[in-house]
């Protein structure tokens, strides 16, 4: 019977990655669990949806990336649900996994503020799918543009509505708006794409709010100067096919993408632990779950406080860092060394790309905006890839793209299974 130290990681984004890997050489065998066969680099899944990358060059099998430890198992699996008391995790099927320290990392969904109905008008952007779906939508927007006569129709097939302006938000429109006012205006022949509305809306009083108030000043001056129409204060208060209410005031618009919430994963309800508003497991000092100490929860599933009780920004570099140290609580735990302190965030910056030629970067005491902020940006991003392969291509990709402004990635290449209709008016 197998007595090696059985440890369980459910979900395989950059915390859960980042723990199986600081976890070679203990004497453990590992289960990683996803349901998808990819690990995402989700900072750059607005380049998909927006036609500058492709799928391949930010997503990596799985498999591939643990073929040489044998004590890594990985397994294509959904999980419904964890029985605290035995010990296992519940998968789609029937089958269960037992545990002797298992730790969630499942990350978070879209969140319409009980607006689901929402959906399908405005697609959020957390997996390939969301990517290829908006970018396909996007596409076609234009295509049927092109064929269609009724002038008002026309505008709302270009008109494009992103809800939420932050990071996530201020690259699509940045990159949209470039898009069709400088890369396809000579590829159509019945439509002027520079003719197109690239409308951001944010219910808070200014863009990019996690960032100091100069930079976000800057960045939305950078939109205006893009033809990106801001619309700040107001709510939108209301998606339909045909588009959306901002306020009282409705915005005829066939794309529309949500970038405005997020939900976590239902980790709280499988251990039946507190959790924050938006579902994150409100974790201990070491990152484990309350009454669970053989249970750990970091990434977007966690609601982890710095010590000015502030939260933790859902970024990469935070679910890396708790990952790490989780790995270093475990080797601790299996040596009977004395536990590392505390879990404590490193801020290392925050950065935001506006087009293809501006960005802002905050390091706190140094500040950086426009195409020097947007180099650092890019070679930041290159670094964090995974493999040789994948940074050549995206920065090739990027090279190109900075030099000539045309887009590498414009493929309509899927059909949804929900889509939306292209007609209709909005409800009085």
């Amino acid at each position: 019977m197998d007595t090696l130290h059985h440890v369980v990681v459910i979900g395989g984004g950059f915390g859960g990655l980042q723990l199986v890997k600081d976890l070679k050489g203990l004497p453990v065998r590992i289960t990683l669990v996803d349901r998808r066969n990819h690990h995402l680099f989700q900072p750059l899944l607005y380049q998909v949806a927006t036609t500058l990358l492709a799928t391949s060059e930010i997503a990596w099998p799985i498999r591939r990336l643990f073929r040489d430890r044998t004590e890594v198992t990985t397994l294509l699996a959904e999980v419904e649900g964890v029985d605290t008391a035995a010990r296992t995790v519940a998968l789609s099927g029937g089958d269960t996994i037992p545990y002797d320290t298992l730790v969630l990392a499942t990350g978070a969904t879209h969140a319409y503020f009980g607006n689901d109905q929402w959906a399908p008008f405005a697609p959020g952007l957390k997996t390939l799918e969301d990517a290829t779906t908006i970018r396909r939508r996007m596409l076609l927007a234009f295509e049927q543009a092109e064929r269609e006569a009724d002038p008002a129709v026309r505008d709302a097939l270009l008109t494009f509505t992103i809800i939420g302006a932050g990071p996530t938000g201020v690259e699509l429109a940045g990159i949209i708006a470039e898009l069709a006012h400088a890369t396809l205006p000579p590829e159509f022949r019945n439509i002027d794409t520079r003719k197109t509305r690239v409308v951001l809306v944010e219910a808070g009083a200014r863009v990019l709010s996690g960032f100091a108030e100069p930079l976000s000043d800057y960045a939305y001056k950078a939109l205006e100067k893009l033809g990106v129409e801001v619309h700040l204060g107001k709510p939108v208060t209301k998606c339909s096919a045909a588009g959306v209410m901002i306020g009282e005031a409705f915005i005829p618009s066939r794309t529309i993408v949500w970038a405005a919430g997020v939900q976590a994963s239902p980790a709280a309800k499988w251990l039946g632990v507190p959790a924050d508003r938006a579902g994150r497991v409100i974790v201990e000092k070491d990152l484990s779950a309350p009454g669970f100490p053989q249970v750990f929860v970091i990434g977007d599933t966690a609601s982890v406080l710095n010590d000015d009780g502030k939260p933790i920004p859902g970024i990469a570099p935070a679910a890396k860092q708790q990952g790490a140290y989780v790995a270093k609580v475990l080797r601790a735990r299996l040596r009977q060394t004395p536990a590392p302190g505390s879990f404590r965030y490193r801020h290392q910056g925050s950065l935001a790309t506006i087009g293809r030629r501006s960005a802002i970067i905050d390091f706190g005491r140094i500040q950086l905006t426009g195409a020097l902020a947007w180099w650092i940006w890019g070679i930041a991003h290159i670094y964090f890839l995974i493999g040789t392969r994948s940074r050549f291509a995206v920065a090739w990709s990027w090279l190109w793209i900075y030099l000539s402004g045309q887009h590498t990635a414009r493929l309509i290449t899927q059909k949804e299974s929900v889509e939306p209709p292209f007609s209709g008016q909005p409800d009085p």
